[in-house]
């Protein structure tokens, strides 16, 4: 199963803002790829809620991930990347 991975315009200016947290990003989305599977993972996935409904958040430090799975189509969207207090915003 191969799941292709898009990142939002929003998300790709906090990697390149910030390149030394892209590596741990990257791992962190193959994580929750190997959890789709059914794989243990120890990660920290939450399903949110208002305006976000439908997506879900990582927790990964003090950094956010707000994505959106498609198990139908193996398709993942990463709709933001931010520090803890700014990725809600």
């Amino acid at each position: 199963m191969i799941f292709r991975i898009v990142f939002s315009k929003e998300a790709d200016k906090f990697l390149e803002k910030n390149p030394k947290i892209e590596p741990g990003i990257v791992l962190e989305i193959k994580k929750i790829i190997r959890k789709q599977k059914g794989e243990t993972v120890s990660i920290s996935i939450k399903n949110l809620t208002g305006k976000w409904k439908g997506y879900s958040r990582l927790r990964k430090g003090k950094v956010r991930i707000i994505f959106k799975l498609d198990l139908e189509n193996n398709y993942i969207f990463i709709d933001s990347i931010d520090f803890r207090g700014d990725v809600y915003k």
